[in-house]
Order: structure tokens, then C-alpha cells, then sequence
């Protein structure tokens, strides 16, 4: 049986006359209209008729047809081809014309009077369970989100850290991996079913059998680097701490030359020690503090310095602090595996043969060698009460030998990753990132508290991952192998997936030491984090009876999260307890690695209440960071920072004013026409909001500058410390014009911080062009 589709007035020579009739042309319709259900019924291009072979059109001589699957038509009259009609078709379906009529009729009026009522009550059936099941969305989600964050807040308790930093300690550690195995351990018994351990074999600069020791030639006497004499028993001494003071990646071998005090080692240091005597291959003793070490010592290099001696003033150090007979180690790697610079240490990667990274000869020592040196008597009762900053006399030159024995090797570095996958936007991550290496102890044991608190956080968090919940971004949990030699684990990785993170990495939350001291709340976060971080601290402190008082600074900090702000510009932030000294000299003192027993955590927290409230401020700010619909990331914040770097400097050229000023009419305009209706659910839109996170994102990656001098930051929106607020590269460019009396240092960056800001203005601009070109698609 064959359905034709027939046009009423179609007449064809050849067709048969009954065509003309009324009824037949009422019937013919009747089938136009089912056969165009038919067509739409999905398999039917395959409908064939039991006949013989398909005639052409006006061919009426074959009783029997036989279609071929029907094809679209390209004529205009319809949407397929019309079929060849045989002239005894019509016969074959004739019916009474009076009765055929009034039946289709009433049929054709039952039918559609059926279809509607289904349609009505299916649609009153789905209407009311789409209403049951699936409400709404609330007003506003921000309630739900806080009461979410103060059940999972609550969860952290000062005891679980102490059980977990116990455990830690108590557990046989025989290299980085063994510990890396039990973190790993640890996390998966908590619930964090994705968890990686990711292995990179890097070149480490380790002590040599024996200690490094310094001579004075002038009566023989030879001293370890603690200032106890080599004669002595070594029985009697901590041979770990002995092995273990020293400058990884320092040069080798053995160098004896004039002893030159260069205190800080600043450039009005040098200009001043320059004028008075020939510096070449001398040793120069120096002071930490002020400036980063790694500046400092290639400012020494340059001079032509053969070999420094490096120690901690008593008078920079909190009173509290018993370190004055205390050697210690320093790093001098600025960042990941030197044999494998800017690219990951992975199988087949070039190996450069990079046994040290300075010329010179380094080694720490303590105070108490350092007084000795400077040939001081040690206090007596009367000078406790003031201290007296040490230094060398101006009469009488000191001759000694300096002996620096550390070994080269590679070894593997282990890096733990946890992934808590995001329900909305599983690409984009938040870092949550600790370390645990501290070779062997030495560093003190600022890993444990650092890697207890991460696993403390993810112990509160995993219940309600287990009932269903879940952040709207990735979060990684990352515990770092390495950190103690150059934050070498986080540098590999992050190399090795770098062009993952530069796209999909939103901020990098850091647990570097959260308990150094126990006097003051130290907030550090990049600008566009600066308000959230202060935020989160109101947000923790609701039932204490008050809020600490600190206020939230973008200053340089130690730890891991420097490639992820240097390299890849990520917004970061990191919550820790310090001792703080009024001194300007106190910065950068944390370079200085001081054994376990020296800095012992639980005389610092005996209660681990300190603890517990950084585990809960970080945990506030990464699950707003991860959960909050728009990223509470502040654009305006960025500009003023900018401009607050300009004021007062000698520097500061109407070029660059004047885009400054720019910027932040920019990021005005970002802030309250694209943010603010972003944060209204009202007008929130998931198109919008991705566009608007995809801005955020890249706040401050315009502000990395190609180079930066050794020790300072890339990122131009970090200041050396909290008693700067000019641009770190600009100041740094200023004090070299001193040393050599040329401008061409500083107009170069200058040039830096023009582009900088420049660059910044236009990202904003072009985000706002790209949301002004979308709301005048949508009109």
C-alpha cells in the first residue's frame, strides 16, 4: 500500500478523471496529511512498496509501483519528490462518498481533541514534578555557602592537627620518597580517592663526609661552622647539624684570603667598602637581612668577591629566639632542578653541567663563630639589656682559610597531588600547596606543621564530599619533595605541566610554615586576594571576643608558591604565625634553615590553637575561592596598588602616571559594570560569568617583567617587604645607578613597568569590549 501526496489542483494528463471529484480530493488530502507524519517518523527514507520498478512522472502504463527510498526534493513546490501515480491507485481506496466524508470528519475531530487533552494533562503532570523536584534557584546562594563553610570550618580542631603532626614525626624516615608514601597514605584514608605521587630525578647539592670548616691564619685556630673548635671530640658534638651547615650549590673547595665586613652587603655597603680597598677574591663577611640573599650575593660576585662568610645578627633576631650559637643552611638555587633550567626533569630531557650556581665560596655560620671573628668577648650582664650589632674593627686585617666540601647528586624528589574534582568547572584549579622536605629534620619542623594542616583541612572536608558535596572548582592538594634545596618539586612539576596551569590554574593558596612564632598573624596575599584575605579573618573570628588586627600585605615570601607567582602570575595567598621585629633589618631572615631542635613547634603552640586558626583561614579562602560562583578577585585593588608603587618616587615619569590613571579608570569601569551585576544571582548568567572568570583569572599575569635581578620577584605587584611600597625592580634599578653612574639600568626599568601597566589596561579594556560586543549581539 502506497500513500501519494497530491496537490488539490493538480491535474496531469493521463490521471484518472475521478480525481475530479470532491471526496476523492477531500481523501487525497486526508492522505497528504498522513503521509506527512509518516515522512517525519525517523527510518522512513527506507520505505519501499511491494511493486515492481519506480516510473517517472506522466508514465501511466505500469499497473504496479515500485518506490526507491525517496529522496529530498530540490523543487519548490515541496520538500520531496513527488511520486508517479498508476491510474487504477485511487481505485483501489474508494469508498462511498457520503459515509467516507462524515467519518473522517468525526475522526479527524476525535483525533485532535484527544491529542490536545494528552498534551494538556502530560504537560500539568511534568510542570508539577519539575516544580517538586527542582526548585528554583534561591535569591542568592552566598547564605547556603556560608552555612556550608562554617560546617566544614567547624570540623578543624586543634587536636586532630596535633595527632596528625605527631604521627608525622614518629614515622622512620629514610629519604623523600618514604615520607611522600605516607602522606599519600594519609590522604587516601581520608577519602581523597585521586591521589598521584609524582617522582622527578633533579640534581641536589648535598654535605660531604665531613664538615665545612673556617680558619683563621693568623693563630691557627680552626672552627666548625657553629663556632666549636675542630680540635674538639667528635663525640661531643651534633654531627648532623655540623654536616648539615652549609650553602647548597655553593662553589667547592678551598680559599684563604683577607676577611672583608660588608654588613648588609647593600649597594651604599659596597660603594663604601670600594673606596677604601681592593675587594678581589677577598671574603666578605655577611649579614642576612634587608634584602633578599640571593641579590645580595650576586652584587658581591659582581664586585669580584671570592668567597662569603654569612651569619644572623643577635640584635635581628626576637628575643625570644635562642639561636646565637646556632649555625644553619641556606640555599642558593633560585628555583628547581639547575641542570634542567626552565624546562622539567623528565626521561630524555638535557642535563647542563651546573655542579654550583655562583663562583663564590659560601658558607653560614653562627653568631657566636661571627663574634669570634670580629674578635668581641661574648655578653656579659650589662649588654643583655642592649644589643650591640656586630662588626669587624676598622684596625688590623684577619686572614683566613675557608674549606667548603658539599657533594653533587641526583636523587629523585617525590610531590604528592590530590584532586578534589570541581562539579561545575572541573578545568579550573585551585592549589592548595605545603611541602614535606626538611633534609632529615634539618629546617626545623615546619613541614610537619605544614603538611598536618593541609590533611587536617582535607579531614574536614571529605565528609561532606561523602554526602554529595562538592566544590565548583578543582582543588589540589599538593605536598612538595625538595623545597629546602630551591622549591625544586613544585618547580619540576610545574614546568612539566605548565601549559596545563598557565590555562587552567586560578590561585595558589600557600601552608609554607604556617607557625614560626607565636606574637603576630602575618596575612600575605597578592593585590586582587588582599581583600578576601581580609575578609576570611572577620569571617573566622565571629565568636572570639577579637578580631586580630593585622593588616593583609603583598610582600615576598618563601616557600612554593614562587614559580606559581613569578612564572605563571596565579593570585596567591598565605596565612602564618610569626615573631616579627620592629628592626628593618629582620627581613629575609627566614632564609636561614635553623635545625629541628632549635625551633621546636610544640613550644611555639603548645595547644596547636594556632594552627587550627590557619587551617581554618585558609580553609575559608579556598572554598570561596573554589565555590563562589564569580572569583572573589578584586581588579580595582590591583590598580591602586599600582598607583600607591608610584607615589613619592623620584622615578615616577608622567608616562607612567598618566597609565596608571588609566588603569584604574579601567578597572573602575570592570569592576562596577561587569562584577557587580556577575554577583547578583538575578542577573547572573552562566555565559557571563565564565567570560567575566576568564578576566579575573589573568589579573596579574600582565605584571611579570621578562627579568628581574636575582632574589626579586618577577611579579612587580610584590614589594620587598612591608616598610616599601615602591616598585622592588625600580628601586633595585635606583641603587645600581649609584654603583656604576649610568641611567641605562633604570630606563630599562622603567621601560618594564610602563609595559606592565600598559598591558594591564588593555586586558581590562578588551575585557569590557568583549562584554559590550555580547550584551549588543543579544538586542
Amino acid at each position: 500500500m502506497a500513500y501519494h501526496k497530491v496537490s488539490a489542483d493538480q491535474r496531469a494528463q493521463g490521471h484518472s478523471p475521478y480525481l475530479d471529484n470532491d471526496e476523492l480530493q477531500a481523501t487525497a488530502l486526508e492522505l497528504e496529511w498522513d503521509m506527512e507524519k509518516e515522512l517525519e517518523e525517523p527510518g522512513f527514507d527506507h520505505f519501499r512498496l511491494d511493486s515492481a520498478a519506480q516510473q517517472h512522472l506522466g508514465n501511466s502504463q505500469s499497473p504496479d509501483l515500485d518506490l526507491e527510498p525517496i529522496q529530498p526534493s530540490s523543487s519548490p513546490k515541496g520538500r520531496f519528490q513527488r511520486l508517479q501515480e498508476d491510474p487504477d491507485y485511487i481505485s483501489h481506496y474508494t469508498r462511498q462518498p457520503k459515509p467516507k466524508s462524515n467519518r473522517c470528519s468525526f475522526f479527524r475531530i476525535l483525533k485532535v481533541f484527544c491529542t490536545a487533552l494528552i498534551l494538556f494533562i502530560f504537560g500539568i503532570v511534568i510542570g508539577y514534578y519539575a516544580r517538586k523536584k527542582c526548585p528554583s534557584p534561591p535569591t542568592s546562594q552566598k547564605p547556603n555557602n556560608l552555612h556550608i563553610y562554617h560546617e566544614i570550618l567547624k570540623e578543624i580542631k586543634a587536636e586532630n592537627i596535633q595527632k596528625i603532626y605527631r604521627d608525622l614525626l614518629e614515622f622512620p624516615r629514610e629519604d623523600d620518597a618514604d615520607i611522600a608514601m605516607k602522606i599519600l597514605g594519609q590522604w587516601h584514608s581520608q577519602g581523597l580517592e585521586d591521589v598521584q605521587l609524582v617522582n622527578y630525578s633533579v640534581l641536589l647539592d648535598l654535605p660531604g663526609p665531613s664538615s665545612n670548616t673556617v680558619t683563621l691564619q693568623n693563630s691557627g685556630e680552626c672552627f666548625y661552622p657553629s663556632g666549636q673548635q675542630c680540635s674538639r671530640e667528635p663525640k661531643t658534638l651534633h654531627s648532623q647539624d655540623l654536616l648539615y651547615s652549609y650553602a647548597a650549590y655553593s662553589a667547592k673547595g678551598t680559599l684563604e684570603a683577607e676577611l672583608v665586613d660588608v654588613q648588609y652587603g647593600t649597594m651604599d655597603d659596597l660603594i663604601r667598602i670600594q673606596a677604601i680597598t681592593n675587594v678581589t677574591k677577598k671574603i666578605a663577611l655577611l649579614k642576612l637581612g634587608q634584602s633578599p640573599l640571593l641579590y645580595k650575593l650576586s652584587l658581591l660576585e659582581d664586585a669580584g668577591f671570592g668567597g662569603v662568610l654569612l651569619y644572623t645578627d643577635p640584635c635581628d633576631l626576637p628575643k625570644a629566639a635562642d639561636l646565637a650559637d646556632k649555625a644553619f643552611m641556606v640555599s642558593l638555587n633560585s628555583g628547581g632542578d639547575p641542570s634542567t633550567p626552565g624546562y622539567a626533569s623528565i626521561d630524555g630531557s638535557y642535563r647542563q653541567n651546573r655542579l654550583n650556581v655562583t663562583t663564590l665560596l659560601v658558607q653560614p655560620i653562627s653568631a657566636v663563630l661571627a663574634r669570634k671573628l670580629v674578635s668581641l668577648p661574648g655578653e656579659d650582664t650589662a649588654q643583655k639589656d642592649r644589643c650591640t650589632p656586630l662588626q669587624l674593627p676598622a684596625a688590623g686585617k684577619k686572614i683566613i682559610s675557608l674549606n667548603i666540601q658539599s657533594v653533587t647528586t641526583y636523587k629523585t624528589i617525590s610531590n604528592v597531588i590530590g584532586y578534589l574534582k570541581g562539579a561545575v568547572f572541573p578545568d579550573r584549579y585551585v592549589i592548595v600547596g605545603s611541602h614535606h622536605s626538611s633534609l632529615k629534620g634539618y629546617g626545623g619542623q615546619g613541614w610537619a606543621s605544614s603538611t598536618a594542616v593541609t590533611t587536617a583541612l582535607l579531614q574536614a572536608l571529605m565528609p561532606k564530599v561523602k554526602k554529595g558535596w562538592r566544590p565548583d572548582r578543582t582543588v589540589l592538594f599538593c605536598s612538595w619533595g625538595g623545597t629546602a634545596l630551591g622549591n625544586i618539586g613544585s618547580y619540576e612539576w610545574a614546568e612539566d605541566f605548565r601549559s596545563v596551569l598557565q590555562r587552567n590554574v586560578v590561585a595558589y593558596i600557600s601552608l609554607h610554615n604556617p607557625v614560626t612564632g607565636n606574637s603576630t598573624l602575618h596575612p600575605v596575599a597578592s593585590p586582587s586576594l588582599q581583600q578576601l584575605a581580609a575578609e576570611s579573618q572577620s569571617f573566622n573570628c565571629v565568636e572570639k571576643a577579637r578580631c586580630p588586627g593585622s593588616n593583609v600585605s603583598s610582600v615576598q615570601i618563601q616557600g612554593d608558591s614562587d614559580y606559581f607567582i613569578n612564572h605563571l602570575g596565579v593570585p596567591a595567598t598565605q596565612f602564618s604565625y610569626e615573631d616579627i621585629k620592629a628592626s628593618e633589618n629582620s627581613s629575609f631572615l627566614s632564609e636561614a634553615l635553623f635545625p629541628v631542635h632549635a625551633t621546636k613547634t610544640e613550644e611555639l603552640d603548645p595547644s596547636f590553637s594556632l594552627h587550627e586558626t590557619i587551617a581554618k583561614l585558609t580553609g575559608q579562602v579556598t572554598l570561596q575561592i573554589a565555590t563562589d560562583p564569580v572569583l572573589p578577585f578584586n581588579a580595582l585593588d590591583i590598580a591602586l596598588e599600582v598607583q600607591n608603587s608610584l607615589k613619592g618616587d623620584e622615578a615616577g615619569v608622567p608616562q607612567l602616571l598618566a597609565v596608571a590613571a588609566r588603569l584604574r579608570d579601567t578597572a573602575e569601569l570592570f569592576q562596577s559594570d561587569e562584577m557587580r551585576p556577575a554577583n547578583d544571582p538575578e542577573e547572573r548568567a552562566p555565559v557571563r560569568v565564565r567570560m567575566l572568570n576568564d578576566v579575573l583569572q589573568g589579573l596579574e599575569k600582565s605584571f611579570l617583567v621578562h627579568q628581574a635581578p636575582p632574589g626579586l620577584y618577577r611579579n612587580i605587584l610584590y614589594r620587598l617587604d612591608d616598610r616599601t611600597s615602591q616598585f622592588s625592580v625600580l628601586l633595585e634599578a635606583l641603587e645600581h645607578c649609584k654603583l656604576h653612574q649610568s641611567n641605562e639600568t633604570v630606563q630599562a626599568a622603567l621601560s618594564e613597568v610602563l609595559n606592565s601597566i600598559n598591558s594591564a589596561q588593555v586586558y581590562f579594556k578588551a575585557g569590557l569590549d568583549v562584554f559590550e560586543t555580547t550584551l549588543a549581539g543579544k538586542k
